[in-house]
């Protein structure tokens, strides 16, 4: 049925339940599994703002990269071991600086998967409690189906 499996998570507890049914459903397919991670650029404010614009200096944007890819290892190291516990392997994935949705998209197409596990929602204020905008933005955009995770 599905061979080829991305997952994708930012951390929040919901997303955490979308990566186990993933893997389960990995496991049980015994289909190939991937989970991704994601995320943003440094918000920049090159003027058009109410405070006349922020530019960090190279330094913030390096502190800024070093937290993400702290952040984005511990998520992944969390899904690791649920690979772990579970018995299966998985390849891990943190894309850097990319809108969330996109880069689930375009990983999905580069990597040949049949089928996007995910939340129904991540961490995105009073959104959150709505079907997620990025996974609002999967389901329209992507060519890829999806399973969406409650």
């Amino acid at each position: 049925m599905y061979a080829n499996i991305l997952m994708s998570t930012d951390g929040s507890d919901v997303a955490r339940k979308g990566v186990e049914h993933g893997i389960a459903l990995a496991k049980a397919l015994n289909a190939k599994a991937t989970v991704i991670t994601v995320t943003e650029a440094l918000p920049v404010d090159y003027g058009g703002g109410v405070a006349g614009g922020w530019v960090p200096t190279p330094e913030e944007f390096a502190r800024f990269d070093a937290a993400a890819k702290e952040g984005a290892g511990k998520v992944l190291a969390e899904a690791r071991a649920m690979a772990g516990q579970i018995g299966i392997s998985a390849e891990f994935l943190h894309v850097p600086n990319a809108y969330p949705a996109t880069a689930i998209i375009d990983t999905a197409k580069a990597r040949g998967c049949d089928l996007i596990v995910m939340a129904s929602h991540g961490r995105r204020g009073l959104r959150k409690l709505l079907l997620g905008s990025q996974t609002s933005q999967v389901l329209a955009d992507g060519s890829v189906p999806v399973l969406v995770v409650w």
